[in-house]
């Protein structure tokens, strides 16, 4: 019987990551050719024959999310219906992630709802990275693999040369993650105490564990529109902090995010390319983009020769 042959296709999201996972595999990128109709509808068709290939659909959320949802819907329809063997979305960053939970009455789940339509339009598999919650895994009833851009975070901040260095979890909820990298690095680990009293807005109350005169770095899943960050920054500022620096996988950065990066004591703010960078972001000095495409390309060979995508962690 002849082996499936590994294909990999973007969607508009984030071609530039799509490509260099292709390059970092010796691959071209799939042919299709994604359009619109005159009425803003999306138009979708595949332009190689894919039957019984193992395909691999890059896909993430970005600042249109609902758009590129869609878009991902409509493609991963068009290979099952081309009769693909096995079809993976590889969803970098899994937008509508944050409401995974019932936090008050008469309000969606919505990242279960997203985990249903991508099972339904008829993926066999999901690649993604740090998750907001790691439990929206469980939302799914097919595999899915939820990579770590920890150990490309902290090979570039060990770098840096940072001395007496702490990580800081800026809420309670990245309390696991934050310690983890802690150890990993080996420093030490402090909290930022903070209420949202509604989304997207915050306040911080006070820092937990000792900060002043470390350098400290602020460990996040995501920055969206950069005010806990900053928050948090003032906050060890105050406590006597010498250098402050942030980390997080996905540079959401909407709203005045930009604005109040440029003006603000922050140091540095290091962020991956799960998220291509508008064109005024990539102006900002103060922001440094490492690559995650070599993780990803590696647990796509992983996945497609049936080796350990975990052990890339061990």
């Amino acid at each position: 019987m002849r082996k499936q042959n590994l294909k990999i296709f973007s969607g508009s999201s984030n071609r530039p990551l799509a490509q260099k996972i292709a390059d970092y595999l010796g691959l071209e990128l799939g042919r299709c050719v994604l359009d619109r109709f005159s009425d803003g509808e999306i138009h979708f068709y595949i332009d190689e024959n894919v039957r019984g290939e193992d395909v691999f659909i890059v896909q993430t959320g970005s600042f249109d999310a609902n758009f590129h949802l869609m878009e991902l819907f409509l493609m991963i329809d068009a290979f099952k219906r081309a009769s693909a063997e096995r079809i993976t979305a590889v969803i970098p960053y899994y937008c509508y992630a944050r409401q995974d939970w019932k936090d008050r009455p008469r309000v969606p789940i919505s990242a279960r709802l997203v985990a249903d339509l991508i099972e339904k339009a008829g993926a066999n598999r999901v690649l993604t990275m740090d998750l907001h919650s790691p439990q929206i895994q469980g939302f799914f009833s097919i595999p899915v693999d939820n990579l770590m851009a920890a150990p490309v975070l902290a090979n570039y901040i060990k770098s840096l040369g940072l001395e007496n260095l702490t990580i800081v979890s800026p809420d309670a909820g990245g309390v696991g993650r934050a310690r983890w990298f802690a150890k990993k690095m080996g420093a030490s680990l402090a909290i930022i105490d903070k209420r949202r009293p509604v989304p997207n807005v915050a306040e911080v109350l006070h820092v937990i564990g000792q900060v002043k005169g470390k350098d400290v770095v602020i460990l996040d899943d995501m920055v969206d529109t950069a005010g806990t960050l900053i928050l948090s920054v003032e906050a060890l500022r105050n406590e006597g902090a010498r250098r402050v620096l942030a980390a997080c996988t996905h540079p959401v950065l909407s709203g005045k995010a930009l604005a109040r990066i440029q003006e603000s004591p922050l140091e540095k703010l290091i962020v991956t390319n799960t998220i291509e960078l508008s064109e005024e972001a990539k102006k900002i000095d103060k922001i440094t983009v490492l690559s995650v495409a070599e993780l990803f390309g590696e647990a796509v060979r992983r996945i497609h020769e049936g080796l350990s995508v975990s052990s890339l962690f061990i």
